[in-house]
């Protein structure tokens, strides 16, 4: 029986333009077709109400899976060099503020508040 093939390794020059500008983005929004993954990077300045976006991305939705994983693996090797990357906690939506302490009730009728309460 044939062993199976390994993939073949490709290599490539890769060429960096040397007038290529860098473009520093902290704010991204990412959407999606059925066939492609739009990334669009901004930049947000304090007291300027408007971020005009400064670069596009547009990939297949394999290539955009194949990105995720190389930025997983980056970041874990990043992490182990340099340790933790600490993020931010996320802000709460406006639901999340005007509903967030309510919660449901349990099988007996309770809400989280009651547990303590006398049972009849």
């Amino acid at each position: 029986m044939a062993e199976p093939q390994q993939p073949v390794q490709r290599r490539f020059n890769l060429e960096i333009p040397a007038d290529l500008a860098a473009t520093y983005a902290n704010f991204a929004i990412i959407t999606h077709s059925p066939w492609e993954v739009f990334l669009d990077f901004a930049q947000i300045l304090p007291n300027v109400p408007k971020a005009r976006v400064q670069a596009r991305l547009v990939l297949t939705p394999t290539n955009a899976k194949m990105l995720l994983t190389a930025l997983q693996d980056n970041i874990a090797r990043y992490e182990d060099q340099h340790g933790e990357i600490k993020v931010p906690p996320r802000p709460q939506t406006l639901a999340d503020q005007l509903f967030g302490a309510i919660r449901p009730l349990d099988e007996s009728g309770n809400g989280p508040e009651d547990k303590d309460a006398p049972r009849e």
